[in-house]
């Protein structure tokens, strides 16, 4: 041990003299950054939306920001007066959600479409075909239906290989 980290006060304010620091110790400084920006609840809130407003709502709404209590709401074409009228009820649900009473209020912004998010294109037939022959000796359920869904996943990112065998 050096000299400088056994003398009284002499001991660096970022290192742990007693060995490793704790992980603990490293959490405050690496989300103080994000959270400056959007607080715990807020991206609670964004990715937990279709669960909180259910999946009708969350195709033409979107959370923004939440700041003092009040959730900014992007919301495309008329559906900011259907929202004005559910507004309580969605309160409810997001304070419910979260487990505290974090929005007093909602603001409807009003914008001409969300952007919808993309949809995965469907396997082929033919890649659905070979995987639920891969795992046709198995019983029905869901450990079967799950193979299958990745098999056909799979083989339908498999693009035919156009390079030939070398000659032996």
């Amino acid at each position: 041990m050096a000299k400088e980290d056994t003398d009284q006060g002499m001991a660096k304010p970022d290192r742990h003299v007693y060995g490793p620091r704790p992980v603990g110790a490293l959490v405050p400084a690496l989300t103080k950054v994000a959270f400056r920006r959007h607080s715990a609840a807020s991206a609670q809130i964004m990715i937990d939306w279709p669960t909180i407003v259910g999946p009708a709502l969350a195709l033409v709404t979107q959370p923004k920001r939440l700041s003092d209590g009040t959730l900014t709401i992007a919301c495309a074409g008329p559906i900011a007066m259907e929202l004005q009228h559910l507004a309580m009820e969605v309160v409810t649900r997001i304070n419910t959600h979260l487990g505290q009473q974090t929005v007093r209020s909602l603001r409807f912004l009003q914008i001409g479409f969300l952007p919808q998010p993309a949809v995965p294109p469907r396997p082929p037939l033919k890649a659905i075909a070979a995987a639920e022959a891969a795992v046709g000796d198995l019983p029905a359920g869901e450990l079967r239906d799950a193979l299958v869904a990745l098999g056909s996943a799979v083989l339908a990112e498999r693009k035919p290989s156009t390079r030939r065998p070398p000659n032996r």
